[in-house]
């Protein structure tokens, strides 16, 4: 029989639920046990394709092409393993599959009703993961926090599971202990208050992560193992850190794993997490830095600098410069501030690489094709990913080709309309996604999951897999323009990795250059801690060459936000 393990927020949200359900996951995983893990979020959206990353964060794609929430990138990086479709779970595609249901007579005339067929169906999606999976563990993570109403649905689901199987169901609550500036006390309070409601959904916790700035002490242990009916050995205490990648060490000092076992009787097959500690080692113990460069648009919230929309990319980075003993100093570059400043340009000369990630939409796209130029002619390490790479053909063919109007269809709206026909779509979409596009059915448009490429010899590319067939995830409705292909091969575009499918251009070069190379796909979504994405292994290795390096280490960024990024989440 598998084990059920739900993972619930108590206080407020982004406190940390996916890399705690991650974390535990690789504890579990560590200690010989097969674990799978499910993201519940209570959005009516069937996916997470339609979602303005600024307000949710980045979509993770995983290989059989489900749009879904980044703590799904959490689990696969933290567990070193890929997920699918039925990991993430919706209260849209929930109430969608009832529904059919309902058309089609599976309910078989009786009256369908929000409890019990809702909670039923959230408890049959869960079982159909284990047995894909065959699971010995599965961790669900319900979204947002305890005592919200969108919530309740899915709490009712956990507690007529726990019913069902109470020897095999564990409950874990994540919250938060706040210290108000103006008491300097660690408030207990606010984690009660996230019990009771708990309680009032018939469901009493396991055990408790008690999120905060500091470690937790014995009196607020106590308090909470008074008031929330939770033993002391229980309540873990879960602080802030450098780094996420020491979240699993820092559990286990708590004896997390083995209170786990000990609840469900089991007992550990191994006990192995040496790779994470040497990991933290080396993030703990850097020996030298490495400065890049993001520029985007997906990270301004009112005053507040975001990095979720970008969540792949930032840990791609880690991961890479880890593997090279490096601590990376990640800067955000607003595209829209070299569109209207293109003297600002040269600051790109401070880092050591800059990476232009993916996106959707006109805006700040003249900025990011002024610094692909820049670094192109300046021989500053650049790395493009999907919109990226799109960019990079664009900015290629108009500086080298001469092609002066070129620009993708996605950009090509009213303004540009007039006097059309000087225009040259280097990037277009594919003909079967244009009718899907003219009725708006822009869900089906998308190359969505994971495809071949067949990479050419003698490439960068090449030897930063060292393989020649590759697979790799997407998630775009543009291509590079098949009929563009040999003018810019002929002025030194590489096409170094097409899928042999479709022959669609999958990975662009140039050459004479330090590192300069733009993929249609997205690699940052199958970089894992312990294994970090070749490609971005092969453009950190180039940045730390990059004759800059030096002088970086004695320069203080001026004009340039640059976040903690030690904490993202």
């Amino acid at each position: 029989m598998p084990k059920y393990i739900f993972i619930v927020g108590g206080v407020m949200s982004g406190i940390g639920k996916g890399v705690a359900t991650a974390s535990i996951g690789s504890i579990l995983k560590s200690k010989g046990f097969k674990i799978t893990a499910i993201k519940i979020d209570p959005y009516i959206n069937v996916d997470a394709g339609t979602m303005n990353p600024i307000e949710h964060g980045e979509v993770f794609v995983t290989n059989d092409g489900a749009e879904c929430d980044q703590d799904l990138g959490n689990y696969e990086r933290f567990l070193d393993q890929d997920l699918i479709t039925d990991n993430y779970i919706t209260t849209g595609k929930i109430y969608q599959a009832v529904i059919e249901k309902e058309r089609n007579l599976e309910y078989k005339g009786k009256c369908v009703e929000v409890v019990p067929h809702i909670p039923e169906e959230v408890i049959s999606r869960i079982q159909k993961v284990v047995k894909k999976t065959k699971t010995d563990f599965v961790l669900i993570e319900i979204g947002g926090t305890v005592g919200e109403y969108q919530n309740l649905l899915f709490l009712e689901a956990a507690r007529i599971l726990k019913l069902r199987h109470p020897k095999d169901v564990l409950f874990v609550l994540v919250s938060y202990l706040p210290i108000p500036a103006m008491i300097g006390e660690m408030k207990t309070k606010p984690t009660q208050y996230a019990v009771r409601s708990l309680n009032m959904a018939g469901i009493q916790p396991d055990i408790i992560l008690a999120r905060a700035q500091f470690p937790l002490d014995i009196p607020r242990k106590k308090k909470i193992s008074i008031f929330c009916n939770v033993k002391e050995l229980d309540i873990v205490s879960a602080p802030d850190i450098k780094s996420i990648y020491e979240i699993p060490v820092n559990f286990e000092k708590e004896n997390l794993g083995n209170r786990i076992l000990k609840k469900f009787g089991l007992r550990a097959r191994k006990k192995d997490l040496k790779d994470w500690k040497k990991l933290v080692t080396v993030i703990k113990n850097p020996q030298k830095e490495i400065n890049i460069g993001v520029v985007g648009k997906y990270f301004k919230s009112g005053d507040f600098t975001l990095m979720d929309s970008y969540i792949s990319v930032i840990e791609a980075i880690k991961h890479a410069s880890y593997f090279f003993k490096a601590e990376p100093k990640i800067s955000w570059l607003d595209a829209e501030k070299y569109e209207n400043s293109p003297q600002k340009l040269k600051e790109l000369k401070k880092f050591n690489g800059i990476i232009v990630p993916g996106g959707f939409g006109s805006r700040g796209v003249e900025g990011k094709i002024k610094v692909i130029e820049f670094c192109r002619t300046q021989k500053i390490p650049f790395l493009g990913l999907c919109l990226g790479m799109q960019l990079a053909v664009i900015e290629f063919a108009r500086n080298v080709c001469g092609i002066k109007k070129a620009i993708s269809r996605e950009f090509f709206n009213k303004k540009t309309k007039e006097g059309s026909c000087q225009y040259q779509m280097v990037i277009d979409v594919m003909l079967d996604q244009k009718e899907k596009l003219n009725k708006k059915n822009y869900g089906g448009t998308m190359r969505l999951g994971a495809y071949d490429c067949k990479l050419m010899p003698n490439t960068i590319s090449h030897r930063a897999y060292g393989a020649s067939l590759i697979s790799e995830r997407h998630r775009h409705r543009y291509e590079l323009n098949s009929e563009f292909q040999q003018i810019l091969e002929k002025k030194g575009l590489i096409m170094a990795g097409i899928n042999p499918e479709r022959n669609l251009v999958e990975i662009v070069e140039i050459k004479k250059h330090p590192f300069f190379i733009g993929t249609q796909f997205h690699p940052e979504f199958k970089s894992k801690p312990l294994r970090p994405h070749p490609l971005f292994k092969e453009f950190i290795k180039a940045g730390l060459k990059f004759p800059h390096f030096h002088k970086i280490l004695n320069y203080e960024m001026q004009d340039l936000k640059r976040p903690d990024l030690s904490k993202t989440e």
